[in-house]
């Protein structure tokens, strides 16, 4: 098969569209041949070396798969050959307390496909059965390769981790990045009044077309403070942040009495300093959140499969184009995601 992988960390340029093995299904497994993927920032900082984990190389990365079931080992005997099914990128043992109680992403062997294990850059894919979805019928094949990484991540993170209440105030930073627009469109889905952070004038229209109710054009330090004042608000509810420390003052200082920052994500580095007197005076909660749980996939899937979440689709490449799609991404230029078609090479 042909596969997106890479030898040695670096740029764009290390990767290397190339003649790879099939994986071989393991217990629970299947195969899938590969219809559609998408680029996740992830993808970015395993690529470079900056997530800091190790992989075996060459790796193939690659969170989010849509495709046919080929063949395999699942034990289930839900999906037959043919059947177009998305997959939960969440590897979890299934067996623990953690799993048991539903919180997979506790689980002690907790891994993310294409991070990792191989991923779907590729032909060919192993996954377990227990992770797939049938995608329905008609259902656009861009839109479910664009949707399962980014509205797991964003349902978690606002649904368990925030637990996020109708009509409460909720600030998005980085709101044109892939789980940031999903997040966008699920605090909606709260009657909540969101307002999304971006560096960019150019994209703040598109943000407010998107359900942003107000956006702000981020700049030098104190942003936060001088919106508030301009607005006469006492501050959001949440704060959903995957930017860190270029934002974090402003963010925490922007939460109101009792308000909640939940972050998943360091993409200005995550090294932060934290005034305690905000903390405990206004009596905040900072909270971390990685991936979802099996359930939290199963409800936010159907919501996209029912039309009530509409994944933001940027642009499309080929699988052979990875290195220019994972550029758009790295260079912050997309709003949404970026989806990667395969088999057309």
């Amino acid at each position: 098969m042909k596969a997106v992988r890479f030898h040695s960390h670096g740029g764009a340029d290390v990767l290397r569209f190339e003649d790879a093995p099939v994986p071989e299904p393991g217990d629970g497994q299947v195969l899938l041949r590969v219809m559609g993927t998408s680029v996740n920032h992830l993808d970015i900082t395993l690529r470079d070396g900056s997530a800091g984990v190790r992989v075996k190389m060459p790796h193939t990365g690659g969170c989010d798969a849509v495709g046919t079931v080929v063949y395999g080992e699942g034990k289930e005997g839900q999906f037959g050959e043919g059947d177009l099914v998305v997959v939960n990128p969440s590897l979890s043992c299934g067996l623990c307390q953690e799993c048991k109680r539903g919180e997979a992403s506790l689980c002690g062997s907790f891994a993310i496909l294409g991070e990792h294990t191989d991923g779907a850059f590729a032909e060919y894919v192993a996954v377990p059965e227990r992770n797939l979805k049938r995608v329905p019928s008609g259902f656009p094949l861009v839109k479910a390769a664009a949707a399962p990484l980014v509205y797991l991540t964003a349902w978690h993170a606002l649904v368990k981790r925030a637990r996020i209440r109708f009509g409460e105030r909720v600030l998005v930073t980085g709101g044109s990045g892939g789980v940031s627009t999903a997040g966008i469109q699920i605090a909606k889905l709260f009657d909540a009044e969101v307002v999304a952070t971006t560096r960019s004038e150019s994209k703040a229209e598109a943000l407010r077309r998107l359900g942003a109710d107000d956006v702000i054009v981020t700049g030098a330090g104190g942003w936060g403070k001088r919106y508030l004042e301009q607005r006469k608000m006492d501050g959001f509810d949440i704060v959903l942040d995957s930017v860190g420390a270029a934002l974090w003052g402003d963010s925490v200082r922007s939460l109101r009495k009792g308000g909640r920052l939940v972050n998943y994500g360091r993409t200005s580095g995550g090294s932060v300093d934290a005034e305690l007197g905000h903390l405990f005076w206004k009596q905040l909660q900072i909270t971390g959140s990685t991936m979802g749980d099996p359930s939290d996939f199963e409800t936010v899937m159907n919501l996209v499969f029912s039309r009530r979440l509409d994944p933001v689709v940027d642009g499309v490449f080929s699988l052979r184009d990875a290195a220019r799609a994972q550029e758009r991404v790295a260079s912050a230029s997309q709003l949404g995601k970026v989806v990667m078609l395969a088999g057309e090479a």
